[in-house]
């Protein structure tokens, strides 16, 4: 066995997005399993333009690190909302709540987290930020 492993996080780990029925305005790699990580998590995101998450989340004990990689986009966190523009980084603590929303040109991010939790970490609030809380 190889001490590594090259994964394409777009074309080699299945979008989740179209499973939970997001596709095309979002697409969400999570690339943890498929890269074989056991003490982090990582995924890449793709917001269509203008597109809003339709749920927050906070983690039971995973710390995240976003990455904006191209676009740009406002991040709610809590009940603070922040501008982001290309290369702005993140790290949000386990107990905010978060979501995202693309600017005008969409945006993709890199989602670091660690350490490495399963399924359940998650809690997951649809409608968390509506249009009314802009």
């Amino acid at each position: 066995m190889n001490g590594y492993t090259v994964k394409n996080l777009r074309t080699d780990v299945e979008d989740s997005a179209v499973k939970g029925g997001l596709s095309p305005d979002l697409e969400a790699h999570f690339a943890s399993t498929p890269l074989g990580l056991t003490q982090s998590g990582v995924s890449y995101q793709r917001f269509a333009p203008g597109f809003r998450a339709p749920f927050g989340h906070k983690h039971g004990s995973q710390e995240e690190l976003y990455v904006l990689v191209s676009g740009s986009g406002r991040l709610k966190l809590d009940d603070d909302v922040v501008e982001l523009k290309q290369w702005d980084a993140v790290r949000i603590d386990k107990d905010t709540m978060r979501n995202f929303e693309a600017g005008d040109d969409g945006a993709e991010l890199l989602a670091f987290g660690a350490p490495a939790v399963g399924p359940g970490d998650a809690d997951m609030s649809q409608g968390w930020w509506d249009s009314q809380q802009d």
